[in-house]
């Protein structure tokens, strides 16, 4: 086991299951000396995710509607009595309706645009509001974004625009936080086999597309995106902040 985020308090959100960047993240967090706090959705997958994270050790896992300012406080307040002081916090959270990816973007409800913002984008802000209480050490908040905030993908639709608002929303994070000695980061990671990458449409194309285009000749890993984020999570990244940062084996730089 490594040491460089020993005795460092890390708050990962959103982790589902082991396919899951979080999952990703978690592992190499872990595996570098993190005492960890989950927080999942419901109590279904409260179950679920304990049951994985017995792998990495002995870590509390709080159920936490992102929906609900009141719910997140109180999440926070069981966190503080927890571990106290927090250093780090990963932000893993986004959905769309399903019928808002597989339609035409022009198709997009406005209960259908309002969600996708509430939930991949707002919790961010709403969960941001409440970790500072506990960053008194200062600390680092990292979040997670996709290319099609840059360009347009088939299916990807809404969370695009959605992932565009994220990433303008790290940025005025981290001036906001920065007085607090927090930074606000996103890895802008590459495509990624997901329960969430199911819903978007040809998502296989766009896995082929990256094996052929990529500099690096193949596609991300959840690893790959793990280890990234353990700069931005530790002391390693203290003068980082606002950034968002492509993980993607080099297919953003690409053109035709």
């Amino acid at each position: 086991m490594g040491t460089l985020l020993q005795n460092k308090n890390i708050v990962i959100m959103g982790l589902r299951n082991k396919w899951s960047i979080a999952w990703g993240i978690a592992q190499a967090a872990a595996g570098e000396g993190a005492h960890l706090v989950f927080t999942c959705q419901s109590e279904r997958e409260k179950e679920e995710t304990e049951k994985l994270t017995s792998e990495l050790g002995e870590f509390p896992v709080f159920i936490c509607d992102i929906s609900d300012d009141g719910d997140i406080g109180k999440v926070f307040e069981a966190v503080k009595e927890s571990c106290g002081v927090i250093h780090g916090l990963v932000h893993a959270i986004a959905h769309a309706n399903p019928e808002d990816l597989s339609n035409d973007f022009v198709c997009t409800s406005r209960e259908g645009f309002n969600h996708a913002l509430d939930i991949s984008v707002y919790s961010l802000v709403a969960v941001c509001r409440e970790a500072m209480k506990l960053m008194t050490e200062g600390g680092s908040i990292l979040t997670l974004t996709y290319m099609g905030s840059e360009k347009v993908f088939s299916g990807y639709n809404i969370m695009g625009v959605a992932k565009a608002a994220l990433e303008c929303s790290v940025r005025y994070l981290a001036s906001d936080l920065g007085r607090c000695n927090i930074r606000v980061n996103a890895i802008s990671a590459g495509p990624i086999k997901t329960m969430s990458a199911r819903g978007v449409k040809n998502f296989n194309s766009i896995l082929t597309a990256v094996d052929e285009k990529a500099p690096l000749g193949r596609c991300v890993t959840k690893e790959d995106i793990g280890s990234a984020s353990l700069f931005f999570l530790s002391d390693l990244s203290a003068g980082v902040t606002g950034e968002t940062t492509h993980v993607d084996c080099g297919f953003n730089i690409m053109g035709i």
